[in-house]
């Protein structure tokens, strides 16, 4: 990790002086040069929100089934249809359980809309200064220490720690929740562990000007930003085990396996002491299974 890294990762741009903000990040308000840029464009990568290793339609679908319920169910379907021959009823339980991975892969691709949804509100193109002049790039290529230049109807393209505000207005409801457009100052604000939408000296990548111009420095890019920690969150949607979650898994996992074991013994209990027939019992035991797995 570099020393310019580690600066941008600890500091509280906010509670810094515009001057101290410049320093550490080894730049100036005329901006950077030519070269330098390209070199830390190679060192933080593009100024883009990842996209991440994207699943076939074919693996979403398929990972439904690792269900410790579904696999009862898929179970119950086929003993059903080949030991009993009630067709129609494999049939239901199929339909139920494809219905439910159908639903599944949905709420996965929601996600996935989210994430594309955010990479959709960057602007293309960024005003910046380099070696002194005003050069109109790529927002995909800015890196942390360009100077940005911030005008009415602009999407903001990266965080940035504001150097001047000439009335400037910046609408951050996609971060903040507040539709009502946030007015920038160049104030410094005391250090400690101040909410996103108080941070009047800061713009945030993908919020909008909607009113004044502005002049700031870049200090976060990608996923380092305020908005790419959100991208990442969403990513990670599918992944995260909370206690609630954990808990909820082991709860089914238990009410299941005791299912099963009530409808082992009632078969068991069906057919050696009160002489019924293997296949009525069995379909008894598989109905009760299937209804105890629905409802748990």
């Amino acid at each position: 990790m570099t020393e310019l890294t580690k600066k941008q990762r600890t500091m509280e741009f906010y509670s810094e002086t515009s001057e101290d903000v410049l320093a550490n990040l080894d730049s100036s308000a005329e901006g950077l040069s030519g070269s330098e840029a390209q070199k830390r464009l190679t060192d933080y990568g593009k100024n883009e929100l990842a996209e991440g290793k994207k699943k076939s339609l074919f693996m979403k679908f398929a990972e439904q089934f690792k269900d410790f319920m579904i696999l009862v169910l898929l179970a119950a379907a086929i003993i059903s249809a080949v030991v009993s021959h009630e067709v129609v009823d494999s049939i239901i339980i199929l339909l139920v359980v494809i219905i439910n991975a159908i639903m599944g892969v949905f709420q996965e691709a929601k996600a996935e809309q989210a994430i594309e949804a955010l990479k959709e509100m960057s602007t293309p193109n960024a005003n910046v200064l380099r070696d002194g002049h005003t050069l109109s790039i790529k927002s995909d290529d800015l890196v942390p220490g360009d100077i940005v230049l911030l005008e009415a109807g602009d999407v903001v393209p990266a965080d940035i720690r504001l150097l001047e505000a000439a009335s400037l207005k910046i609408e951050e409801a996609a971060l903040t929740g507040e539709s009502v457009p946030v007015e920038k100052t160049i104030t410094v604000l005391p250090a400690g562990d101040i909410g996103i939408g108080d941070r009047v000296n800061m713009a945030f990548s993908n919020s909008n000007v909607t009113y004044g111009r502005g002049k700031g420095v870049v200090v976060n890019t990608g996923m380092s930003t305020e908005v790419g920690k959100i991208a990442d969150m969403l990513a990670q949607a599918d992944e995260t085990e909370t206690p609630l979650k954990n808990n909820l898994n082991d709860l089914g996992k238990f009410l299941t396996m005791a299912i099963i074991a009530i409808a082992v013994i009632m078969f068991v209990v069906g057919t050696v002491f009160n002489g019924t027939s293997f296949v009525d019992m069995l379909l008894t035991s598989i109905s009760l299974a299937v209804a105890g797995s629905r409802d748990s």
